[in-house]
């Protein structure tokens, strides 16, 4: 990088005229120079001078000459200049911002000795450094100045550093002192920082380090702490002058030092951790550099000399020659981004990024931290920037200047940037969105999501803000598709929350972001209100909806309607304009706000009622007079009132009440418009009364207005409390009874002692009977006590229900007759006969109130009634319940009430009336007769005919044989495969194949051929479809998509005649001249050389060459290549080679081919170097023909004689091959001879062949043949005779060979160990005997004799290491043949005792092993008893092993799976040892899923309380839990037989160790669990029980902690909705299908329990792995929910008791639970007065209405599982009482 000289801004004097001081301004676009006349001149950033202005001394008497100026620096806004002068005084003047303002001065600082220099921090004062040593700061604002410290030495110079928090200063003696004048976060030490050798009059503060430099000609590099980092000497350059002034980069990065005619450039290098300095460039003839000035954007330099020059550089990659001035080294790059932006890296962390638009302002891109930028990107339309460096992320607007830096760890650069919001960047990374405002060096907020639509996350900042100076910062995005999350970006919280019943695909705040639009994927959208967690929907199918800017006006369209709320605090009152196009945009500028609507190719402004939009604009600015005056035009229109409301409100809330009032006026809120001018009367009188507390006359001061609008505003405590301070409780009870707030005036007095509470409450009472409130009289009665007084009230009320209701509270009055019977009338009369029913029912008068309860068609409760007064009527009332809901026009509810009753028609028609066509298919099919129901198949099945559900709607219509239909649906259709399927299925043969024959010809004639096509194949008659094709095409126009279905259709039909059809086509269409066609057919029939022999017919050379190299590789390639040029011929011919780089392969080509004269040709034509190559391969050719004589001329002319000397030795022609080789090729004649010889010895001619190698002097080879050939006398003859020296060793070889053969021959060996033996040498003849093996014979006996011989001889004459060494060889070999004995034997001998031992196991001769062990090592004796189990083991032997080893017995058998036999033997050895193997056998059972069978394991052998087992139990209890299909009544022994091992469990633990411990509470809610689950099965058997049913699967719920969550679920949902209890049904199934959700999406945080918050159901519960569930049933549950969602009728709410709580919870009020009924598993309630069944065992307990019902099921069915269940009940809870019903 270079610096590029821009221009001289001011030429250089004639003599010394000193640059004293160069300024930049901040904002980069001034720069003065102060020259040596004292005046300062002020130039553009492109060195125009634009002004000037000229200094002033101290005084005017002392002259303009009696000063100097020492240092000039502008002031942060870049509006002044500071000019430090020699006479003791800083002037301050004020420039400006435009050129060509007045200069004048605006402060002084006089100063106590002469200025030597001065900077202006940007974060600071002017810092003034002076002669005396001191170093002042001089503000500005309070025009004072004030010493920062004192030094004994003159200040030389003064540096800041880069963030213009602190400064250096340098003085004579060398000292640096460092000070901060405000803390930035990385404030160093300050004070001295170090004492430099010489003054340091060039100074400067990079970051981290400082920078000095003097007369000593060195540039010393300081660390922060003073110490020296790096030191450049120039102290020997004899051209280097002293260091006069030095200048830091703004990125704080490099430094420039300035010289005599010369300027050093040192740079920090991040990577490298060290300063480096650029290459020095000298510039002649510039003498000394007195000033320089750094531009803040860091782009440009200005240079001062001694000589009055300034010059001007700017960073340029381009080296420009100056005639004085050269360009001098940076590390300045530069490029260019899309040809709009120029970024100039002017240091490792600072980059100007600059518009090359003519006019624009660039930006000035900087890492606050210091490191270095790697990437800078323009983005967002060009109108943003994000660069990167290592460790932060930098951000830019570059419209509005502002930038950002935040912490940004390297994440791979996978984010992505969206900025669609102008006050924010958004980024995502891996599923975070973070937030970056623009200006702002923090993250603002970030947050998890994985959706990163812009249209579905809205960011506000502080965009409208209304009476609060807060920030009002928000953020709306999707937590998932459904749930909107809206976070306070300010304090991090999460304001709101909202889950939506549909995916959401677009949202936004309003600019104050208290409220959200949003639209779903059904095009509804919907308004949330924050602040008052309002929802409501207001527009269906929207297209397009957006806010109005600086407003809450919202425009959205719905089909041709665009809608406008111009209120939309009152989202009802809408304004409706009927459109033709789609709006695309909402723009408010110039005073009004259009929508704008794309019709057709044209857009249209439909503008919109500004008034009603500037309405919202004086709201949001408190404006409310004007506001009033606008509203005063609107006169009656729709959307006045709601402006008027909305006015109101805010005028209150502002404490305008004069406005207030006159809204209310203008809403004709008489009463209202009269409360508040009373108000403010009251309020003025106040204000009158009191001067001197409200001297401005503001009478909200006044308590009395304080309380009045609190009341007004519904306040009524505020008010009490505005009453209480001001010591007036008359007042305050004076005002709640003005309110007709009794209950709160009475305890407002009682609190307070008031004195005549007593007549307050008579009065109250009083004033309720006169304003006939009978109902909340008899209420006050009957809280105090007085029932018979609020009974008498409730009735002349007519509130019979309150009557009743306290009847039935209370006992003693439920015993008179008159009072019930006056209930009973009363009720009646109001028909209200659902309560009568419950009355007479109290009283126990079924009858009566079954017949009430038919009269106010309360089937259900009827029904219920019923099951035990008339169970036959129970079918009846389902009947008539059916009709009932029918006449209601209810279908789909009397569908299940019908097929209760039996009436499967009704139900069938209910079914299609309430267009529930699943349901009718289902009712259908149980008709056994489809003749009778023929209308309703059709009907059906044209059902799901029109909605394409073809497949149903045919097995339909075949099941009422209505096969023509089905027939004419799949043809309109246009299915006729499963058509014609159907008509060859249903129909005569002959009919369907003339009837899709006709209809083919039909379509053919019609131009439809691919339908006929169809059809054709559909009757099969493809050829008939070829046939069609072949007609229609015609070879003139050739119809290439006919042609290509043609010929599918033959390689589908006929794939046999498919080649042969491309062919024929191929040569019809050579035939035509058609070559392109007729070449992708030859292809097609994989005939690529019949089409490259076509072209070259046709003299198509280039499109034969293409073809052959496409398909037939590179060789055919060359092949029509040669023969194209054989056809041309001469020079064309290798000329053409040539063009295809051929010609070489070509002549070997012709070669090969034998054309000689071709290749002889071309070769002399072109390349003469083949000749000879030519040559040899024709002299190849000639010998192959047998032309040797003409083949030798050939290789004479190939210049290679020694082939025709191959040639002759090959053909064994030895007189000519010796003749040819001493003639052209000496060298041979050796090999000729040789070959002779070698010739000679095959044909025994010894004589010739000795002859003839002594000739070619090879007596070697002689000797080597002979011996090869075994004649060794011959071999030693020659040797002896020709080559002596060899003699010794051939005879070595001949001794050595005839040893060797030994080795091959068993008897040879056998023989020599004899005579080893016979000779005493034992060792050898062992040696001898060892090396016989199955390498030299073959025959076994052999082997055993001489290993056994080898044997003997080492027991009887080997010892030691000898003997040990023959042994580990022979008594592995003895082993393997099967002679352990003498192995053993052998061992022992050597004194290896284990090993003998482990022969005798090898061979199983365990006593032999024994006795071995006892006699010679008795160590060994455990060791053979171990190997003999282990044997035994390993076999399998286990009643063996039982003799021995009990535990591995049982162990072997457990292992091979004889388990039955293993838990006999272990019975008979202790319960211990028993349940051990029964433990095991149960695990294992567990792991294969068989819970039953380990379970009835237990039942078999006990289950007693071994801690070990514990988990073995709650496993098989869990498992079964687990399981599917174990609801039915067929069910109920397994559940029992569960029940009463844990029965049997748990009172074996009441006398161990573990009784009233934890674990035996959980064996007690396992053994609670499944005598629910095992009484349901048994209930199901018996129809009146099924309300008990029910009640078990709900109790059940209390345990989803331990059972499947969503089985518990949905059995609850199921049994609940079997008795028609739909609400909890609901809940239930509903919650079901949350679960289910939860465990695919495998996140529990999903579930809500709020719809239990009044049960004891566990809300943290584990979720299952998998559904419970089949997806048919899961679907028929989501149908179910679905429609009884819709359902207005159905309360999707759980009812709760008098406790306020769920039925079935066992939680009280009190925190205490109530004891739960055995029968049931619901709390234990006193009900009619009848008392709960008491067993003997304490706390165990029965509900006698439960009770009574199951006595009752035992009677009408003895023979059912209930008897059981209740003998079980007397077991477990200690006895049943006496069969009894009270």
């Amino acid at each position: 990088m270079q610096l590029k000289h821009l221009r001289t801004v001011l030429q250089a004097e004639n003599g010394i005229a000193k640059i004293s001081a160069i300024a930049w301004a901040p904002n980069n676009n001034k720069l003065a120079v102060c020259t040596s006349d004292r005046v300062v001149h002020l130039f553009d950033e492109n060195g125009e001078k634009r002004d000037k202005f000229s200094t002033k001394p101290v005084d005017a008497k002392y002259g303009k000459k009696s000063y100097v100026v020492k240092g000039l620096a502008f002031s942060p806004d870049s509006t002044k200049i500071a000019v430090g002068q020699t006479d003791n005084i800083v002037f301050v003047y004020k420039i400006g911002e435009e050129w060509g303002d007045k200069k004048v001065i605006c402060n002084k600082f006089p100063q106590s000795s002469a200025v030597t220099c001065l900077i202006w921090l940007t974060e600071g004062p002017i810092v003034i450094g002076q002669v005396d040593g001191k170093v002042r700061a001089a503000n500005v604002k309070f025009n004072k100045s004030q010493t920062l410290y004192t030094t004994d030495s003159l200040v030389v110079s003064l540096a800041a550093n880069s963030r213009g928090t602190g400064f250096l200063s340098g003085h004579l003696d060398g000292t640096i002192v460092r000070y901060c004048v405000s803390d930035d976060g990385s404030m160093e030490k300050q004070g001295r920082v170090v004492t430099h050798p010489v003054p340091p009059y060039a100074l400067a503060w990079p970051v981290g380090h400082t920078v000095a430099a003097g007369c000593d000609l060195r540039v010393t590099v300081y660390n922060r702490e003073g110490q020296i980092a790096k030191q450049f000497d120039y102290s020997r350059d004899e051209k280097e002058k002293e260091f006069t002034v030095a200048c830091c980069s703004p990125s704080g990065q490099a430094v420039m030092v300035g010289s005599f005619d010369r300027v050093r450039v040192f740079s920090w290098s991040p990577r490298k951790s060290m300063w480096e300095e650029n290459e020095p460039r000298e510039i002649q003839h510039l003498y000394s550099i007195t000033a320089l000035g750094w531009k803040r954007d860091g782009s440009r330099v200005a240079v001062g000399t001694l000589c009055g020059a300034v010059e001007l550089f700017e960073s340029s990659f381009y080296n420009f020659e100056l005639p004085e001035i050269e360009c001098f080294c940076c590390f300045n790059r530069r490029t260019v981004w899309k040809n709009k932006f120029e970024m100039t890296y002017v240091g490792p962390s600072q980059v100007l990024v600059k518009p090359l638009a003519p006019g624009s302002r660039g930006v000035i891109l900087k890492s606050q931290y210091g490191y270095e930028i790697e990437d800078v990107r323009i983005m967002g339309h060009d109108n943003y920037l994000v660069a990167r460096t290592s460790e932060t992320l930098l951000l830019g607007d570059l419209q509005r200047n502002l930038l950002s830096e935040v912490l940004w760890p390297n994440s791979g650069h996978h984010e992505k940037f969206y900025f669609d919001n102008p006050n924010v960047c958004l980024i995502f990374n891996a599923g975070e969105l973070s937030l970056v405002e623009y200006g702002d060096n923090e993250i603002l907020g970030s947050v998890r999501t994985e959706f990163m639509n812009p249209h579905q996350i809205s960011v506000r900042l502080n965009e409208r803000k209304q009476n609060s100076a807060e920030d009002n910062k928000k953020l709306a995005y999707l937590l998932d598709l459904k749930t909107i999350c809206i976070l306070d970006l300010v304090f991090g919280v999460t304001v709101a929350q909202l889950t939506h019943d549909s995916k959401i695909d677009w949202l936004e705040l309003n600019e104050t972001g208290h409220k959200l639009l949003f639209r779903d994927k059904k095009m509804r959208l919907t308004l949330l209100d924050i602040i008052k967690g309002q929802k409501i929907s207001i527009l269906t199918y929207c297209t397009f909806v957006q806010w109005v800017v600086g407003s809450d006006v919202v425009v959205a369209q719905s089909r041709n309607n665009l809608c406008v709320w111009y209120n939309i605090d009152v989202p009802e009152q809408v304004t409706l304009i009927t459109i033709k196009g789609d709006v695309v945009d909402v723009v408010r500028a110039d005073g009004k706000t259009e929508a704008v609507v794309q019709e057709g190719s044209h857009q249209l402004g439909y503008e919109l009622d500004e008034g009603l939009v500037e309405f919202g604009t004086a709201i949001h600015d408190n404006d409310l007079g004007r506001a009033v005056t606008f509203l005063e035009t609107l006169g009656d229109k729709p959307e006045a009132e709601g402006m008027w409301t909305n006015l109101a409100s805010i005028a209150l809330e502002l404490n305008k009440l004069h406005v207030a009032e006159r809204c209310y006026a203008a809403l004709g809120d008489v009463s209202r418009t009269h409360y508040l001018r009373r108000t403010i009367e009251i309020g003025n009188k106040y204000a009158e009364e009191n001067v001197t507390l409200l001297p401005d006359g503001d009478f909200m001061g006044c308590p009395d207005v304080w309380a009045r609008l609190a009341i007004l505003n519904n306040r009524l405590k505020d008010a009490e409390a505005v009453y209480l301070e001001q010591n007036q409780l008359n007042e305050a009870i004076t005002m709640y009874c003005n309110l007709h707030k009794w209950e709160e005036a009475l305890s407002l007095a009682e609190m307070k002692g008031f004195s005549n509470y007593d007549q307050l409450r008579e009065k109250h009472m009083q004033w309720l009977l006169d304003t006939n409130q009978e109902e909340k009289a008899g209420e006050m009665k009957e809280h105090e006590g007085d029932y018979n007084a609020a009974f008498n009230l409730y009735l002349k009320a007519n509130l019979p229900s309150r009557a009743s209701r306290l009847l039935q509270s209370n006992y003693e009055m439920l015993e008179n007759e008159e009072m019930v019977y006056k209930v009973v009338t009363a009720l009646v009369r109001s028909e209200m006969y659902e309560q009568a029913g419950e009355l007479f029912e109290r009283v126990n008068q079924s009858e009566k109130a079954f017949d009430c309860y038919r009269k106010g068609n309360v089937f259900s409760k009827a029904i219920e009634l019923a099951r035990y007064v008339s169970p036959a009527e129970v079918v009846r009332l389902e009947e008539e319940w059916g009709d009932y809901l029918v006449s209601n026009k209810q279908l789909d509810a009397a569908i299940n009430h019908y097929i209760e009753a039996g009436k499967t028609m009704k139900a069938l028609d209910a079914a299609v009336g309430a267009r529930q066509w699943k349901k009718a298919v289902q009712i259908i099919k149980v008709i056994d007769d489809p003749t009778t129901v023929v209308n309703h198949y059709r009907q059906i099945a044209q059902h799901f005919a029109s909605i394409k559900e073809y497949n149903t709607a045919e097995k339909l219509f075949l099941q009422a044989e209505m096969y023509e239909d089905a027939i004419d649906m799949y043809n309109q259709a246009g299915e006729w495969d499963k058509a014609h399927f159907l008509a060859s299925q249903y129909l005569d043969t002959d009919r369907v194949s003339q009837m899709y024959l006709a209809q083919a010809q039909n379509l053919e004639q019609q131009g439809k051929l691919k339908e006929a096509e169809k059809l054709y194949i559909s009757v099969t008659e493809p050829d008939a479809a070829i046939s069609m094709y072949k007609k229609n095409r015609q070879y003139d126009q050739l119809s290439h998509e006919y042609l290509d279905i043609m010929m599918r259709l033959v390689s589908q039909y006929h794939p046999d005649l498919l080649q042969t059809t491309h062919l024929r086509l191929a040569q019809e269409m050579e035939a035509e001249g058609n070559f392109k066609a007729a070449e992708q057919h030859f292809l097609n029939a994989e005939e690529w050389k019949s089409a490259i022999n076509m072209y070259r017919a046709a003299d198509m050379w280039e499109d034969a060459y293409r073809v052959a190299k496409s398909h037939g590789g590179a060789q055919a390639a060359n092949q029509v290549a040669y023969l194209w040029a054989k056809s041309l011929g001469g020079e064309s011919a290798v000329k053409l080679l040539s063009k295809f780089n051929l010609l070489e392969i070509s002549i070997d080509y012709a070669c090969e081919n034998y054309q000689f004269e071709f290749a002889f040709d071309l070769a002399r034509s072109a390349m003469k170097s083949k000749m000879p190559d030519i040559h040899y391969k024709y002299a190849m050719a000639l010998e192959d023909d047998g032309k040797f004589k003409e083949a030798e001329e050939q290789f004479i002319l190939a210049g290679k004689p020694r082939e025709a000397v191959l040639m002759y030795v090959h053909n064994q022609d030895w007189p000519n091959a010796q003749r040819v080789a001493e003639k052209h090729e000496p060298e041979s004649v050796t090999e000729v001879l040789q070959g002779e010889a070698k010739e000679a010895f095959k044909r025994e001619n010894y004589q010739r062949f000795e002859s003839l190698l002594l000739r070619a002097q090879k007596a070697d080879l002689i000797i080597k043949q002979y011996r090869d050939a075994g004649m060794w006398v011959d071999a030693l003859r020659v040797c002896k005779e020709f080559l002596p020296s060899h003699l010794t060793t051939l005879q070595a070889d001949y001794e050595r060979e005839v040893g060797v053969k030994g080795s091959h021959d068993a008897s040879t060996l056998l023989t020599a160990a004899n005579n080893w033996e016979q000779s005493g040498d034992y060792k050898a003849a062992i040696d001898c005997l060892i090396k016989v093996t199955n390498a030299n014979t073959n025959d076994s006996s052999l082997l055993i004799k001489a290993w056994t011989q080898a044997a003997d001889l080492t027991n009887r004459y080997l010892e030691g290491a000898e003997a040990v060494e023959v042994v580990k060889i022979l008594g592995p070999r003895l082993a393997e043949v099967g002679q352990h004995t003498a192995a053993a034997q052998l061992y022992i001998g050597a004194d290896m005792i284990k090993e003998a031992i482990d022969i005798f196991i090898e061979a199983e001769e365990w006593g032999k092993a024994k006795k071995v062990a006892q006699e010679l090592e008795p160590r060994y004796e455990s060791y053979v008893e171990n190997r003999y189990k282990e044997s035994l083991r390993r076999e399998g032997r286990a009643d063996q092993l039982a003799d021995v080893d009990i535990i591995g017995a049982l162990d072997l058998l457990s292992e091979q799976g004889q388990w039955m036999k293993c838990l006999d033997t272990a019975r008979q050895h202790g319960p211990n040892v028993l349940h051990k193997y029964v433990a095991l056998y149960a695990t294992q059972l567990i792991k294969e899923e068989q819970p039953f069978q380990a379970l009835e394991l237990y039942t078999k052998y006990d289950a007693p309380p071994f801690s070990q087992n514990y988990n073995i139990y709650k496993r098989i209890a869990i498992d079964i839990f687990n399981l599917t299909g174990l609801s039915s009544p067929d069910s109920y022994a397994q559940w029992a037989e569960l029940r009463n091992m844990l029965l049997q469990l748990t009172e074996s633990m009441k006398t161990s160790s573990d009784a009233g411990s934890s674990v035996h509470d959980e064996f007690n809610i396992l053994l609670v669990i499944s005598h629910y689950y095992a009484s349901r099965c048994a209930y199901k058997g018996v129809e009146s029980l099924d309300e008990l049913v029910a009640k078990l699967s709900i109790s059940l719920l209390r345990h989803t902690d331990i059972i499947p969550a969503d089985k518990g679920y949905y059995e609850a949902g199921v049994d609940a909705r079997a008795i028609g209890k739909e609400s909890e049904a609901f809940v239930f199934l509903n919650h079901y299908l949350d679960i289910c959700e939860a465990i695919e999406e495998s996140n529990p945080d999903m579930l809500d329990y709020s719809d239990f918050s009044a049960t004891d159901f566990p809300m943290e519960i584990p979720l299952p792995t998998s559904l419970h569930l089949s997806p048919a049933q899961h679907e028929e549950v989501k149908e179910w929910v679905l429609a009884v969602s819709m359902d207005q009728k159905v309360d999707q709410v759980l009812p709760v008791d008098d406790r306020m709580l769920y039925p079935a919870s066992l939680s009280s009020g009190s925190g205490q639970s109530a004891p739960t009924c055995v029968i049931s598993g619901y709390p234990i309630m006193s009900v009619r007065g009848r008392n709960p069944v008491e067993f003997k065992r304490v706390g165990m307990l029965a509900n006698r209405e439960d009770w009574n019902k199951v006595m009752m099921a035992v009677k009408m069915a003895p023979e059912s599982h209930i008897t059981d269940v209740i003998n079980f009940i007397s077991q477990w809870c200690g006895g049943v009482p006496m069969f009894s019903f009270q």
